[in-house]
């Protein structure tokens, strides 16, 4: 498998196989979404849209970065969102890096959302496609953030060699700058566990798609069942 590792600055044409990082937060939140069990996230382009949507479709609830905010049901954190019920909803979700490079590849013939929480099913669906290329978009401070690539990274090697060790990745997205401001509290609508819970390897058997469904870009989760002998393709 050839993997790119590209910001989102950096993606000039849509590629064939997209897998979007955001570990903190973006998509170990949608995770969360789909494990108190909501059955679809759709990515809006600004906060207006997230509000529109909702305002079109009343029992859809909406997901924004930072603090709460009027109209908006829920902030972007795992920590804040463990004990929700979700059960049947669908949520909007807008946020600063993860929903803009989910849709800056919406042209793709796979687009999977992915962080810590679903690296192994996205490896494992990754190698089920037998992708001959992969592009990685690296969300987080232009394709900078350190714990997206480390993720990416991961993601990438294990979809090749069963054998990886985690540990050096999700050590550098513990040291991340944005781990150290999400620890620190620098960051608003942020819950004490939401560095930890993004760092949970694998908490989750499910991977995320997205694709456009009319003229909405949704996200369901996608059910990947172990390998047999988890070789890889």
């Amino acid at each position: 498998m050839d993997a790119h590792f590209l910001g989102i600055p950096e993606l000039t044409e849509a590629p064939s196989v997209a897998v979007v990082v955001d570990v903190m937060r973006a998509f170990t939140v949608a995770a969360w979404v789909f494990a108190q069990g909501a059955e679809k996230i759709v990515l809006a382009e600004s906060l207006d849209d997230a509000l529109a949507l909702k305002a079109a479709h009343p029992d859809w609830m909406a997901l924004k970065d930072g603090p709460p905010a009027p109209g908006f049901d829920m902030v972007n954190s795992p920590g804040m969102l463990r004990s929700a019920d979700l059960r049947g909803r669908t949520v909007v979700q807008k946020t600063t890096a993860g929903t803009v490079g989910a849709l800056a590849v919406r042209e793709a013939s796979l687009v999977l959302c992915a962080g810590f929480v679903v690296a192994e099913a996205t490896a494992r669906l990754l190698r089920t496609r037998a992708s001959d290329s992969v592009t990685f978009v690296v969300t987080g401070e232009d394709g900078q953030a350190d714990e997206d690539l480390a993720c990416a990274q991961y993601i990438a090697r294990r979809a090749t060699e069963a054998a990886t060790d985690p540990a050096e990745f999700l050590h550098r997205a513990a040291e991340s700058r944005a781990a150290t401001e999400l620890a620190s509290g620098r960051r608003q609508g942020a819950h004490p566990d939401d560095v930890a819970l993004c760092l949970e390897l694998d908490r989750f058997p499910f991977a995320m798609t997205a694709s456009q469904e009319d003229s909405l870009m949704v996200v369901r989760p996608h059910a990947v069942p172990p390998l047999t002998g988890d070789a890889p393709v």
